[in-house]
């Protein structure tokens, strides 16, 4: 449930943009230590990047897929017990029932799965002379929105390509989320061009906070991520962003700025829903 009044107007938010590495068990170890590191300062929510416990690419999905449960998500919720947080484990191949998913789960303070949210967007695209990828090739839709509550504020879920989709974000802030977390892998070809862009329009458009968490910057990777790991405000303000190294990234969500913005400009009252709307489906 969402707690009232002032005492929870704010809280920290803690992006930990990894180096992936090949070897799955360093990943594990590197990002559960990083995720203590955040909470020791105070970080209440903490975000995994999309793909943190493998290299990103249609030929590593099957060799590094698992069940949920299964060894990272086991160690996702030791470690979001151990520090009393509530923890976003950007995403993991994920096998069930013979099929592979980009999957994000998230765990609360009492190790506790609160939300698992397979990619709905598949990432098939192809810009000429620049960038060709196809993860339908290997990978299935998810087919749900996720959404989970903590004290602070309703938050929503979506991963990389799925942030290209405004109707998700904008269903996502009719349900009474204020927060929409984006693991992502964005390349260097959609990285410069879009990645900051698509976060600013789902912050301005639906008056919430956007966070998105990419893997740092490997050159030598066959899939080479963006990075610049970025908070953005209701206003559609980048109020933190990371470069391309590994860090974690802080900032302190305001949720009595996003009422002052939703009341300043109330376009969420003003909708002509006489005329237009979209609505979730399933």
């Amino acid at each position: 449930m969402r707690a009232a009044g002032a005492a929870m107007a704010s809280f920290r938010l803690a992006l930990i943009q990894l180096h992936v590495s090949a070897v799955k068990s360093d990943n594990l170890q590197r990002a559960c230590g990083l995720v203590r590191e955040a909470s020791a300062k105070g970080a209440k929510l903490v975000a995994l990047p999309e793909c943190f416990n493998s290299p990103y690419g249609t030929q590593y999905f099957k060799e590094y897929a698992e069940k949920i449960p299964g060894e990272s998500t086991q160690k996702l919720s030791e470690v979001a017990k151990e520090c009393s947080i509530y923890l976003i484990g950007g995403s993991i191949p994920e096998e069930d029932g013979g099929k592979l998913y980009n999957t994000c789960t998230v765990f609360g303070p009492d190790g506790a799965l609160l939300a698992k949210h397979r990619k709905v967007h598949l990432f098939d695209i192809n810009v000429p002379g620049k960038i060709q990828f196809k993860e339908s090739e290997t990978l299935s839709p998810g087919n749900s929105f996720s959404m989970f509550d903590t004290p602070y504020c309703k938050v929503g879920l979506g991963i990389c390509y799925d942030m290209r989709f405004a109707e998700m974000a904008q269903i996502y802030g009719q349900k009474g989320c204020q927060l929409l977390i984006y693991p992502g892998a964005f390349n260097m070809t959609t990285g410069p061009a879009h990645w900051e862009l698509l976060q600013r329009g789902r912050a301005v458009d639906n008056q919430l906070y956007v966070a998105t968490v990419s893997p740092a910057r490997d050159e030598k990777a066959s899939y080479v991520a963006w990075g610049h790991s970025t908070v953005v405000n209701p206003w559609g303000e980048v109020i933190a962003k990371a470069g391309a190294e590994e860090t974690v990234v802080y900032t302190d969500i305001d949720l009595k700025k996003l009422a002052e913005i939703r009341q300043q400009i109330p376009i969420l009252s003003q909708k002509r829903c006489d005329l237009y709307g979209v609505e979730m489906k399933k």
